[in-house]
């Protein structure tokens, strides 16, 4: 059997390759202007390595808050200009200001604009090439899938929703009704007999088995799997491969093997992670205090004019191993907003003042919450704390919501950063598979991810 060896880059891959070729582009466009106009301000050799290794640096910080690598941005001509424009911008200004790092200021701003011009057009060249000759092309996987014929509209929907250069061609029926072949969009029904042919024929790159049964294997589809197997083909379990592509929990699809899937990270009880995060937490609650309590005469006028009311806010929420605390925020809602039962707040909350949006948006609402912080009740990042009515039936309804309350909440965290406002009992099922994802992986890496990404939720007014 031929194996298909053709280029493809995976999610990590891709994300990489933008980061790797973006700083290229960069030096290699600084690198021309010094060598074909008089460009002072930065000489690219290596004597100055530590420069433009810095100059990188910022390049991919910054870009990362501008959504330079969110996948969906660098494949749209129009969001990927503005986050270039942004970023060239950005990138420009920090490293003019920090001297102690980079090269002196220029006394020539002509210099400046050269500089900028080099770094906006190497981004520009790349991220056009990326889009016209890459993204449509060398990304696409092709899978099959082992799953009930029930199951494939619900399993499908959710890869390719994920990954839209993720495309499952093919599937073998593992139900014990025969009556009848189904084939939906695309997806062709395929013969165990015919596997090994079909994954030559249509050049497949993986298999994906969806089931938590081991009877689904019948002993024909065994041998076929472990003929692949020996040719090195890619077997893979469905629920592996939907954390992959969405960066979620497929909690809706987990059995009574959930364990086997979901493996707390060592991080949840490494006390050198906890310490270093607790003694950040604390740094970051005093400096985040001080700074609102910088503007909030302004904060106090906007209340005055646009909410008429009690500045502050408290409610009672659940934390940590499902013990109660009050939460404190800025009033954003009318007063007596829930006269009657607790209700779910959405985008466009009637209930919502003028300047209650400003805050809710800007995020400057939760504020007062670095005083829960500082208190212990919650950290920087985490699940975002609910109120105890919703987290009743929310438990009722939804396996492992209760493992939400193993770790702190937080004022930010990864279901924030990643999902729109919870609006209904689906998007707390959406939401609870963020938090279990950061609740499984949860290391520095994915919390400095989500520390940047908040960032650009701010910058962005994308606040709820």
């Amino acid at each position: 059997m031929k194996i298909d060896t053709r280029i493809h880059f995976e999610v990590s891959e891709r994300k990489i390759l933008l980061r790797l070729f973006d700083t290229v582009f960069v030096i290699l466009a600084l690198f021309l202007l010094d060598s074909f106009v008089d460009f002072q301000y930065i000489d690219v050799s290596l004597d100055n390595l530590w420069w433009i290794v810095i100059l990188g640096l910022y390049v991919n910080v910054i870009g990362t808050i501008f959504e330079m690598y969110n996948l969906q941005v660098a494949s749209n001509q129009f969001q990927v200009v503005r986050s270039i424009l942004l970023t060239a911008s950005t990138t420009v200004l920090f490293y003019l200001l920090t001297p102690f790092l980079t090269p002196f200021l220029p006394s020539n701003r002509l210099q400046i604009i050269y500089f900028f011009g080099a770094i906006f057009s190497a981004l520009l060249i790349w991220r056009i090439f990326y889009q016209a000759f890459l993204a449509s092309h060398r990304f696409e996987k092709k899978a099959v899938l082992i799953c009930d014929k029930e199951e494939i509209v619900e399993l499908v929907g959710d890869l390719q929703a994920a990954d839209p250069h993720y495309r499952v061609i093919g599937y073998i029926d593992t139900g014990k009704s025969e009556s009848y072949v189904f084939n939906y969009g695309g997806v062709d029904a395929v013969q165990t007999e015919n596997l090994v042919q079909f994954i030559q024929e249509q050049t497949v790159s993986e298999l994906v088995i969806a089931g938590a049964k081991a009877d689904i294997i019948t002993v024909p589809l065994y041998n076929e799997l472990l003929r692949l197997l020996e040719f090195g083909f890619p077997i893979k379990e469905y629920t592996q491969v939907y954390e992959t592509l969405t960066q979620r929990i497929p909690i809706h699809y987990l059995d009574r093997d959930f364990y086997r899937y979901f493996l707390f990270s060592r991080s949840n009880q490494n006390k050198l992670y906890l310490i270093f995060v607790r003694a950040v937490e604390i740094i970051l609650a005093i400096v985040g205090l001080i700074a609102g309590c910088a503007i909030l005469p302004l904060i106090l006028l906007g209340n005055l004019l646009g909410n008429r009311g009690p500045l502050f806010y408290k409610q009672i929420r659940v934390g940590k191993f499902g013990k109660p605390f009050k939460i404190y925020k800025f009033r954003t809602m009318v007063k007596n907003a829930e006269a009657g039962a607790a209700v779910f707040a959405t985008s466009n909350d009637v209930r919502v003042t003028t300047f209650g949006k400003f805050l809710r948006k800007t995020r400057l609402d939760e504020i007062p919450q670095f005083i829960n912080i500082l208190s212990g009740d919650m950290g920087f990042i985490g699940p975002r704390p609910e109120r105890p009515e919703f987290v009743q039936e929310l438990s009722d309804i939804m396996p492992f919501y209760e493992t939400r309350h193993i770790i702190k909440p937080g004022l930010t965290g990864w279901a924030q950063v990643n999902y729109s406002y919870g609006q209904s009992f689906e998007d707390s099922l959406i939401k609870l598979q963020y938090d279990l994802y950061y609740i499984k992986h949860r290391s520095i890496f994915l919390d400095l991810n989500i520390v940047i990404k908040t960032f650009s939720t701010i910058l962005f007014y994308r606040g709820q």
